[in-house]
């Protein structure tokens, strides 16, 4: 009798986690080449998002803090964190926080459909060629970045935790707006 075909998988769980990961980085296109540059840590310099090909329009970030976070439409944890994000934007936002999603999203239709759907008061923006994320070498969504006003990276969060995630945000954010 042929096992069911998802016998192997509960029977061997690190095939499993391999296969999910190689399928997610597939369907994103972002298979990372060995021995590229790993992601930008805390104190390094963040691209300067009006040079980068991004559509959408981007506000001034000269001078604010910047929580950059990178996210897809069918993303589950992503989904997740953006009622803490909108949280996040309507708490800090008057005092100079400016958060920026940028959607990996190969399909418009179906970043704008997200977007409606959630109600996204902050700025969306896509990498349609995945050309910043690339460079930045996402390896997992959600990855948010902290920027201070001169540019300098200040955390990097990959994954999302819930209201872990939340709280490191917010007093990352604030210990930020006071410098």
């Amino acid at each position: 009798m042929p096992l069911p075909e998802s016998f192997a998988l509960r029977r061997f769980p690190l095939v499993a986690a391999v296969l999910v990961a190689l399928t997610c980085a597939l369907s994103t296109g972002r298979l990372v080449a060995a021995g590229k540059a790993s992601m930008p840590k805390a104190g390094d310099s963040f691209p300067v998002l009006a040079k980068e090909n991004l559509e959408g329009k981007l506000p001034d970030l000269e001078g604010k803090v910047v929580l950059v976070d990178f996210w897809a439409s069918w993303c589950g944890p992503c989904k997740a964190s953006f009622p803490a994000l909108k949280e996040i934007h309507e708490k800090y936002s008057s005092q100079g926080l400016t958060i920026v999603a940028v959607s990996i999203d190969e399909s418009k239709d179906d970043m704008l459909g997200f977007l409606k759907k959630t109600g996204v008061p902050f700025v969306a923006v896509r990498d349609s060629k995945g050309s910043l994320a690339e460079k930045l070498d996402i390896q997992s969504i959600p990855t948010s970045f902290l920027i201070d006003r001169t540019g300098k990276i200040l955390m990097v969060h990959s994954g999302y935790g819930g209201d872990a995630t939340k709280k490191q945000y917010i007093q990352e954010i604030e210990a930020a707006l006071k410098k």
